[in-house]
């Protein structure tokens, strides 16, 4: 850490002298203005970046040096996470229909990539969401409203044998994906440009926070799919179905309670619902010695639910955790 003294001129003004290899590497001219931003805890950030279209960067793919179309689907999902507002795709000969297939893909997954240009061996994307038409607050509720849906689904696919419900359930779990990844992506931009967050009038911290959380329901999400995939392999059994109902009324009212808690900045309540998942490991350890009584793949099945709603729990609690650190730090 450099550090430089203040100085002042005029009487009334306070300066200070910036790094002379910050200035290059930012490529900042004579009366070039910069930008300074107060932060939550009292420092100063100095920034070059005060222009929206500085957001603005492109990445290139050569689709030919890509072997596998899963491969490059996961590089367009690195690129959009990263930031990047337009991706070109090209390839010497004229691109497959396969390769073309993934694009589309990558576009129907994502919130704001439209193909813009296409020829016969190259494709542009481009993205068309501005990052601050979308508040972290409320891709996060919508998140839980989804995830929230998936679990009530899964029990009423579960005490109705509803294998068509359970399967709506699993295709679901897509949208969860695309608003972590819009929630990763924005969180990466205001990284690399801090004016965006006061744009969107929050701090890094609570950036950091609200993709922390995301994290978490898309992992929740996930539990709701395997939880999905394993009660179709299930047969009536009123004892089981009774018990993994009760297990999972619980799991989702601790996950809804620490998203509550969050928002409504109680530590207090965080606090409580982080004790309340004890109650439920008892209950899947009960579930669990019920499973064991059963023959083939129900043993299996059952195993993985429990599992799965066990898991839920712990991912609210650790919902909770992230809450009570974001809290703490935010308290006067």
């Amino acid at each position: 850490m450099e550090v430089r003294k203040v100085q002042i001129t005029g009487g009334s003004s306070y300066i200070i002298t910036l790094p002379k290899e910050w200035i290059k590497a930012s490529n900042i001219k004579k009366n070039d203005p910069v930008g300074l931003l107060l932060q939550s805890d009292g420092t100063l950030l100095i920034t070059s970046k005060m222009k929206q279209e500085q957001l603005y960067k492109t990445k290139e793919f050569d689709a030919n040096k890509i072997p596998k179309e899963t491969f490059l689907l996961r590089k367009l999902i690195g690129a959009y996470i990263s930031g990047y507002t337009s991706i070109i795709i090209k390839s010497p000969t004229r691109m497959p229909a396969s390769t073309r297939n993934v694009i589309r893909t990558f576009t129907q997954n994502t919130i704001g990539q439209e193909i813009v240009e296409e020829t016969d061996n190259s494709i542009t994307l481009k993205d068309l969401l501005n990052p601050t038409e979308m508040p972290f607050d409320r891709t996060i509720k919508r998140m839980q409203i989804i995830v929230k849906g998936m679990s009530e689904d899964n029990l009423k696919a579960l005490k109705t044998s509803d294998k068509k419900l359970a399967e709506e359930v699993i295709l679901r779990d897509t949208e969860v994906d695309r608003l972590h990844w819009l929630i990763a992506r924005q969180y990466h931009m205001i990284l690399q440009n801090v004016s965006l967050a006061e744009k969107m009038n929050l701090t890094i911290s609570l950036a950091s926070t609200y993709f922390l959380i995301s994290r978490i329901i898309e992992r929740i999400g996930d539990h709701n799919v395997r939880i999905a995939q394993n009660i179709q392999n299930l047969k009536t059994n009123h004892q089981i179905i009774d018990k993994i109902e009760k297990a999972s009324i619980l799991s989702l009212d601790i996950f809804n309670k620490s998203i509550s808690s969050f928002f409504r900045k109680d530590i207090r309540a965080s606090n409580e619902n982080i004790d309340s998942v004890e109650k439920l490991e008892k209950l899947c350890e009960e579930l669990n010695t019920l499973a064991l009584q059963q023959k083939g793949i129900i043993v299996i099945s059952v195993g993985y639910i429990v599992e799965s709603i066990r898991r839920i729990g712990e991912y609210a609690e650790n919902i909770c955790e992230t809450a009570i650190n974001y809290l703490v730090d935010e308290e006067k």
